[in-house]
């Protein structure tokens, strides 16, 4: 009986060895006509598959972390970014950590996989061994599965960057709108109160009948609007600065000022996005066209119930009629994404052209604005000088001032339209975060 079961275990062991040495040999076989064999990364290696440039992709993340931020160090737009970075809850952080936890995954299926085997006897009993296969020729399809999850990393940092991007310029949005309405209720209130003097001295010619009541209505009535426009600006501030601090998980009521922004040259994350997905579309495609073709996997049972060693065909579009024009289909996908891809810079580079346009034109309208603004400056003093020597009516001078106060004000606005242009064209080339933030 001893003997009988030392035989028995000293069988198996030998199935075992011989099994484990028919996979090695076909594993190494696959050196010269197995395109899915890899050689076995180094111990301490970086992961390929996310730092380094590949076959399909681009090194879109070594791009991105090279990227330098156009926000002026220390100055109140990086106050505001900073803030509103540390209040991210992170989903797409979290959305790249899963990506590349995949791409790792991916990163292994060189190697030969063990699971279960369960079989039903023709006596109805169950079989159970363990199964080791090994791809020996699957026409790049794990090679494709790599480059895949690799790809799809690079959409997920992209992805990131452009959700970091999107919260920085939302966050200095609503800061240049606050800082937009705080100068324009500035001037709204310089007005409102020279406005009041005005109304005060309109009562007294009133009561001493010099003016009618008719007068006095109508320089209330400018004020009463004034009044109102401050309202309306102290209105937009606050509920600006309210957005800001929701969005910075506090206030940020100590930070004034706007920075001038130099112009960067960065490609637009919208076309970055679009190379990376072009590439995971290829992968993609690889990954259905290995499938496709006739493929051969080798396998071996481990155990007392096990099978012997054998090669298996695979293969999905053997016996597919229409598995040609599939294949044909799937060769087609380079192009289209060449042609998606020239499409996204096309509409990228367009919306930055319009967007540095308008830049332009509201610079022209500054200028211009300032110099009507001085000559309006001047008129007023003219009025005033010709109001005190009795050849103006204080209605008069009341209406030119009005149309100075407006006029400052809206010249005012001009240089936050500036700020914001400048905020939207950052945000699309993705260079309002440092990429070594990713």
């Amino acid at each position: 009986m001893h003997r009988a079961r030392n035989t028995g275990t000293r069988i198996e062991a030998a199935s075992l060895g011989l099994a484990l040495v028919a996979v090695a040999l076909l594993t190494a076989c696959m050196g010269g006509g197995a395109t899915s064999a890899q050689p076995k990364p180094e111990a301490g290696a970086v992961n390929t598959d996310v730092a380094t440039k590949n076959a399909v992709g681009a090194g879109l993340i070594a791009d991105l972390q090279a990227r330098k931020s156009v926000l002026p160090a220390g100055g109140p737009y990086s106050k505001v970014a900073a803030a509103v970075l540390d209040a991210s809850s992170g989903a797409a952080a979290a959305e790249l950590r899963v990506a590349e936890l995949k791409a790792d995954a991916r990163s292994k299926n060189w190697l030969p996989s063990l699971g279960p085997s369960v079989n039903l006897t023709s006596l109805g009993g169950l079989a159970t061994s363990l199964l080791l296969e090994q791809p020996v020729f699957d026409n790049g399809g794990r090679r494709a599965q790599r480059e895949f999850a690799s790809a799809d990393v690079e959409v997920a940092a992209v992805s990131l960057s452009t959700a970091l991007n999107q919260r920085v310029y939302d966050g200095l949005t609503d800061y240049v709108n606050a800082e937009r309405a705080r100068a324009q209720a500035s001037v709204s209130e310089q007005a409102a109160t020279k406005l009041a003097e005005f109304a005060e001295i309109m009562r007294k010619r009133v009561a001493g009948g010099i003016s009618d009541l008719s007068e006095q209505r109508v320089i209330d009535q400018n004020m009463a609007e004034m009044a109102a426009t401050v309202a309306g600006d102290r209105q937009a501030e606050a509920a600006a600065m309210a957005e800001l601090a929701a969005l910075a998980g506090q206030p940020m009521l100590a930070i004034h000022g706007i920075d001038t922004l130099d112009p960067a040259r960065a490609e637009p994350l919208s076309v970055v996005k679009a190379r990376g997905e072009g590439s995971r579309a290829i992968a993609q495609s690889n990954m259905q066209l290995a499938g496709m073709k006739l493929g051969i996997t080798a396998s071996t049972g481990l155990g007392k119930d096990a099978s012997g060693p054998g090669l298996r065909l695979t293969g999905t579009g053997l016996l597919n009629p229409g598995a040609k024009s599939d294949i044909e289909a799937l060769r087609q996908t380079a192009d289209v994404v060449d042609r998606q891809t020239a499409e996204a810079a096309e509409a990228a580079n367009r919306r930055i052209v319009t967007l540095e346009q308008q830049r332009v034109t509201l610079a022209s309208r500054q200028v211009q604005g300032a110099e009507v603004l001085r000559q309006t400056a001047n008129n007023l003093e003219l009025f005033t000088t010709q109001y005190k020597v009795g050849r103006r009516t204080l209605l008069e001078l009341v209406s030119q001032y009005d149309a100075f106060a407006r006029l400052q004000r809206d010249q005012a606005s001009l240089r936050y339209d500036i700020a914001l242009i400048e905020l939207q064209i950052a945000r699309d080339r993705g260079v309002l975060v440092d990429g070594a933030k990713l």
